[in-house]
């Protein structure tokens, strides 16, 4: 049976004193009795700490991009052997932002995924179209490709370590969101293209999350779509007491 899952991306925000304090009013504020599983994801310099911080407690703590290669001349980035030695075991991995910003290829998030899985780690895979695939009616084809070529490579039996993270670039950031009956069109689509590639099992079993301009307003309305198991939250992510309505939402 699949997990319901809310993750706060923090992206390039909060120092460690801000982080520390984050934390404090995620601990103090999320509900105890939700079944979903949490999961924080601080910038780089701050993931050992709130590893610590959140020891004793059920919050996951996920990094927010690795890189490809186990070590070497890659100045400024991080391996996945590091991040298992700080206790770190989950990764996001295709977030929009690195695709667009540092260019990061279907053929470079599908070596990632392959480096992560082999260290045993969660991969929070994500993907979706921008405005002009949803204009040009090319949204579906831009997802399953990215599907296809970033993930499609793994074995039957990896599929226990994804997550996925369906993030319509167009309401990222932009105030403006998919409908819940667009997610839920959407988020159906993904999980029958997995059903065709691996079965039904893998693809029943998977747990697809939104990611898109979620708030408390409109969190609940939108997990309650069948094929909706959760989300993957920016900038509501930043406030405890926002995050923690969104995660009641669940």
């Amino acid at each position: 049976m699949r997990k319901k899952i809310v993750a706060g991306n923090w992206k390039m925000n909060k120092n460690s004193e801000e982080t520390e304090d984050l934390l404090n009013d995620l601990i103090d504020k999320l509900p105890n009795d939700v079944e979903a599983q949490i999961i924080v994801a601080p910038t780089f310099v701050n993931l050992a700490s709130a590893v610590d911080h959140l020891e004793y407690t059920n919050i996951i703590v996920a990094a927010q991009n690795m890189h490809q290669n186990e070590n070497g001349a890659y100045t400024g980035e991080i391996s996945a052997d590091m991040l298992k030695s700080i206790g770190v075991n989950t990764v996001i991995i295709g977030h929009s932002e690195r695709r667009a910003y540092f260019h990061e290829t279907d053929t470079i998030l599908a070596q990632k995924v392959t480096t992560a899985l082999k260290h045993d780690m969660t991969v929070i895979f994500c993907f979706g179209e921008e405005l002009k695939d949803r204009k040009d009616n090319q949204h579906f084809n831009v997802v399953e490709n990215q599907l296809r070529d970033g993930l499609f490579h793994i074995a039957n039996e990896d599929w226990e370590k994804i997550v996925l993270a369906y993030e319509p670039v167009w309401a990222i950031g932009t105030g403006e969101t998919a409908s819940p009956e667009q997610a839920q069109e959407m988020h159906e689509f993904i999980r029958e293209t997995v059903i065709k590639r691996y079965g039904a099992t893998i693809a029943e079993d998977v747990s697809i999350l939104y990611g898109g301009s979620v708030k408390p307003e409109n969190a609940k309305e939108i997990f309650s779509k069948p094929d909706v198991d959760g989300g993957l939250i920016g900038g509501a992510a930043l406030k405890a007491s926002d995050f923690a309505k969104i995660v009641e939402g669940i």
